[in-house]
């Protein structure tokens, strides 16, 4: 039987992604950056007239744009996570350059899982050419998420919105993405999705509150900042307790906040997070003094 040539091999990849529903768009033969031309080199013609349109914005799941694309070599396929209603994480493998002990990707998602009480989720996943691993998730409805990196843990970044990777049957000089698991992407855990929404704390903790509301404010970013701290990944978690120690420390001096009630809630939410006690109340105390000192008490009439 006759071999299918390298560009019937992409082809077929990047159709077989398409039938997913995944938009996709060319990568540069055996490489992962995208085959069509950056905004500095945009003739603004074409698909391009009304103004230079990023990958993503051209990605497609129509068989004969697809087909069209391909026929002139054999590119790998970079799937727009965003329009193909995606979040996938990506675990990856540990560096050189890493000092001796750290965690792989899929490691530290084994550790994060058994911090939150969960189990791996199982879903579509692909072995990526350096030997990391790719788990898709169908995004929830209307969801914004953009890409992070590190924010689950060492080794784990994520891609959605203004993101792609590449699919499954693409090169690269050290090896081929491969299926590893064929299940239908399963919906991103709420968990999950909880611990990579962008946060928002300089809207409550910016606000100049009236002396009535301030302590609406003060509860408010109390729950925000010891859950981001209880859900910080490997390798944040400490800068995560501080800066969180830190704006919750300005609410100190005016009497909205405990002290005692805030380093009790920040412990206990970096015990959660895989921190130690020690660790806990050392950086706490550290942060909490700064933030008291720089933050002298309000003013009352």
């Amino acid at each position: 039987m006759t071999q299918p040539t390298p560009i019937r091999r992409a082809l077929a990849a990047a159709l077989a992604a398409a039938e997913h529903g995944w938009h996709v768009f060319p990568l540069r033969v055996g490489d992962k950056r995208p085959a069509l031309h950056s905004e500095q080199a945009c003739p603004a013609t074409g698909a391009c007239a009304g103004g230079h349109r990023k990958p993503e914005e051209r990605a497609t799941t129509d068989p004969d744009r697809i087909r069209a694309a391909w026929s002139t070599g054999a590119f790998n396929v970079g799937i727009a996570t965003g329009p193909s209603g995606l979040v996938v994480i990506d675990l990856d493998t540990v560096k050189a350059k890493d000092p001796k002990g750290t965690p792989d990707g899929v490691t530290s998602l084994q550790a994060l899982c058994e911090r939150a009480g969960q189990p791996v989720p199982a879903t579509y996943r692909t072995r990526t050419a350096s030997g990391g691993h790719h788990l898709y998730f169908t995004a929830p409805p209307r969801s914004q998420l953009r890409n992070t990196a590190g924010k689950l843990g060492k080794h784990i970044d994520t891609r959605a919105h203004g993101g792609y990777v590449l699919a499954a049957g693409s090169t690269l000089p050290n090896g081929t993405y491969e299926v590893t698991d064929p299940t239908a992407p399963a919906p991103l855990p709420e968990w999950l999705h909880t611990l990579l929404t962008p946060r928002q704390p300089s809207r409550v903790l910016m606000a100049a509150p009236s002396p009535s509301r301030a302590s609406q404010y003060a509860s408010a970013a109390l729950k925000a900042e010891t859950a981001a701290v209880a859900g910080a990944g490997e390798g944040v978690r400490n800068w995560t307790l501080v800066r969180a120690a830190r704006a919750l420390g300005r609410f100190i001096p005016s009497g909205d906040l405990n002290r005692d009630e805030v380093e009790q809630a920040l412990n206990e939410a970096g015990l959660r997070a895989g921190l130690r006690e020690h660790e806990c109340r050392a950086a706490i105390t550290s942060a909490l003094n700064w933030s008291i000192a720089h933050n002298p008490a309000r003013r009352t009439a």
